[in-house]
């Protein structure tokens, strides 16, 4: 937790919100990735990238 408090305190004191929602959508993809390995839906991720 402290990581993300860490990355928290970095956007709002470097006014750098716009890298919110990229870091957010890596860790989404990332934690998909993750979920998905081995499942059936890894054709359909595979297509995706």
């Amino acid at each position: 937790m402290s990581l993300l408090k860490q990355i928290a305190r970095f956007l709002l004191t470097y006014r750098k919100m716009w890298m919110g929602p990229v870091i957010l959508t890596i860790l989404l993809l990332g934690g998909l990735l993750v979920l998905a390995q081995g499942s059936a839906l890894s054709p359909f991720l595979y297509a995706i990238f």
